[in-house]
Parts: structure tokens; sequence; C-alpha cells
């Protein structure tokens, strides 16, 4: 499938998801609708997998951006949860994360389920080599066919927080398994 076929816009303003705005819950009081502008979101490439290797293949269009990547060791990707895209996923703002009723209730801002108001995913993801428009990397944990948002690279200084705390049931619970 060409990549330049695939156009993907995304359209995100309050409310503006059928059903969306209804069972949110309350709206903070200083937020204006009127204030908040429509985005449009266009991928600039698509996850493929093969076997256990992961490629970020990037639109011919913007290949001219993965220069200079090739001197980093690590990226964060940036993709959609594509497959979560129907307004009941959209709604959903309490989970238990990793999906472990184990773990507690929790609000989708405070884990990184990939169901949520808007669906975007990241990763860091180590980078093994890039030719042409194809990015080869490890630890990729978006699925085939996956629309990529954006690609950065990943800067320890900045990226590392050391002394970054998280709650105990992260500390105890394993990821979900795919």
């Amino acid at each position: 499938m060409r990549l330049g076929l695939i156009v993907l816009g995304i359209w995100v303003l309050l409310g503006s998801v059928p059903g969306y705005a209804e069972n949110a819950g309350p709206k903070p009081q200083n937020l204006r609708r009127e204030t908040i502008k429509p985005i449009c979101l266009n991928p600039v490439g698509v996850v493929k997998k093969q076997d256990k290797r992961g490629f970020l293949e990037i639109n011919p269009g913007y290949a001219p951006a993965l220069l200079g990547l090739k001197d980093f060791s690590h990226l964060w990707v940036f993709y959609w949860f594509h497959e979560n895209d129907t307004p009941e996923q959209r709604q959903t703002l309490q989970v238990h994360p990793r999906r472990d009723p184990a773990n507690p209730l929790t609000g989708v801002f405070a884990c990184r389920a990939p169901e949520r108001p808007n669906l975007i995913g990241f990763t860091a993801c180590r980078i093994i080599s890039i030719t042409g428009n194809v990015v080869e990397v490890a630890d990729l944990d978006a699925r085939d066919g996956t629309p990529i948002l954006d690609l950065k690279p990943y800067i320890s200084s900045g990226d590392a927080i050391p002394e970054a705390r998280a709650p105990e049931w992260l500390k105890h619970s394993k990821p979900p398994a795919d």
C-alpha cells in the first residue's frame, strides 16, 4: 500500500466527537469553547512489522526530515491508536492500567492506556538503521499499519529524569501481552 495514498485528517475540538461532550464530565469554567481551534494531524508515515522487526516507513515527501537522525541511538515515535478510534473509546476516562484489574482504577491522563480522548501513543525506540525513507527500530510497541504522527530524537539530558517518581502499581505490574 502506498503511504502517499493514505490521508488521515483528525479534527480535534472539545465536543466535536458525537456524544463526547455530553459524557465527558464537567468542563473547566475558564475554558471557553471559542478559544479552542481545531487542529488537523496528517501522518508522516506508517508502522510496518515483519516477524519481530519494526520499521517506520516515512512518506517520501518527509524523507528530508530524517537528515541527522542517524547520529542518534534512540528516538521517540508518536503514533495514532487507530484501532481504538471510536466515539466510545474516546469517552473512556478511567481504566485499570495495563488492562490488569489488580491495578487501581486510574484516569487515562495518569497512565498510557490506548483508550483516551485523543488517541496519541508514543514509545522510545532504538534506531537500528536508516535506509532512504525507512527507519528500522527495536522496541517498537505500535502495531503494523499504525499511522506515525511524528519522530523526535531521544536526548538523554532532557528525556531522562533520574528523580522521577511513579505509583506503586507501576512498580509491580507487568505490561499487557499483545
